[in-house]
């Protein structure tokens, strides 16, 4: 009985969701469109100019580049995936999204982010073989291997994420149209089906624990092995120009790490105590942050890049 009751006061599997934005905040969330904004420009100029240089470049077409290559990528199909909604509900107030579009959105973003987490683990796997076996990396690691390596994340992800809709769409009854998030988070919109949820619940968390886990396990002894091998180095001068190779990838891994970790804890742990804004808010910071700090990160640091676009901002200038 309390079932039926339960059915008659919900609707049948809706055409569209409505994404509010930012629970509360009401037309005060439009002055966010200040600080997403500039990143997702930057997300894309960033991206964009590291993908150009290493396009022209053909002494960039090298294994450890085209793996920042295929992160670069990455990185403008996540920002693109999360901006320009985030940007039309923060300026536009809230909108509909298409069922379709709402699970298809749900896919990429999270198929994205394994694929990332991926990549950095590939990338740290690769400065392994480098400082470890540098004389045995040009056989070890060879673009072949790396465009395999790539094509392997793609379909892991792809692989892992597709339950993701699949899981939400065989549900036929929902709560409500409206989901109190800036996307179609795939636990924001579990949150509006009647049903049983507990397979969606296990499976988010297992993959949350699955793909950070190993990945974070797999970068921690990459980088075990590379200690071990620059502390057996003769100078501190070849300590230093060791360590040095590999600032830029772990700045890269702190900033893609540490605001997922936040935004993991308070919504697993702060759930009653961390405001839904707030965590709303962690949880795009933490998909759009590290797409615009990366480029900027391997821009400065890189001398080869940084070089590369040095040079083509001089060579504009002198034709101008």
């Amino acid at each position: 009985m309390a079932e039926t009751l339960q059915l008659n006061s919900t609707f049948l599997r809706p055409t569209f969701f409505i994404l509010t934005g930012f629970p509360g905040l009401g037309s005060a969330q439009t002055w966010l469109t200040l600080v997403f904004g500039p990143i997702y420009l930057l997300a894309l100029l960033g991206n964009g100019a590291l993908l150009a240089v290493m396009w022209i470049d053909s002494t960039l077409h090298q294994p450890m580049f085209l793996l920042l290559a295929v992160l670069a990528a990455t990185d403008l199909g996540l920002a693109t995936s999360i901006a320009p909604g985030l940007l039309a509900v923060l300026w536009l107030g809230p909108r509909s999204v298409p069922y379709a579009m709402c699970l298809v959105q749900m896919f990429f973003v999270h198929a994205l982010t394994a694929m990332e987490s991926g990549v950095l683990l590939a990338m740290a796997c690769d400065r392994a073989v480098a400082i470890g076996c540098p004389l045995h990396y040009p056989v070890l690691v060879t673009k072949a291997r790396v465009g395999y390596a790539a094509l392997a994340l793609v379909l892991k992800a792809v692989a892992i994420v597709v339950p993701f809709p699949l899981l939400v769409a065989k549900f036929e009854h929902f709560q409500a149209k409206t989901i109190g998030h800036t996307y179609c988070a795939h636990m924001a919109v579990v949150e509006l089906v009647v049903g049983n949820t507990r397979a969606n619940n296990l499976y988010g968390l297992a993959l949350s624990l699955a793909i950070s886990g190993m990945d974070i396990l797999g970068i921690t002894g990459s980088y075990g092995l590379i200690a071990h091998a620059v502390l057996q180095l003769p100078t501190r001068e070849a300590c230093a120009k060791a360590f040095g190779t590999c600032s830029s990838h772990i700045c890269v891994i702190l900033a893609f790490y540490i605001p997922g970790l936040f935004s993991y804890l308070t919504h697993r742990f702060g759930h009653h105590t961390v405001p839904k804004p707030v965590h709303i808010l962690l949880s795009n910071i933490y998909l759009l942050l590290p797409p615009a700090l990366n480029p900027l990160i391997y821009g400065a640091r890189t001398k080869q890049i940084r070089d590369r676009i040095l040079e083509t901002f001089r060579f504009r200038k002198s034709l101008l």
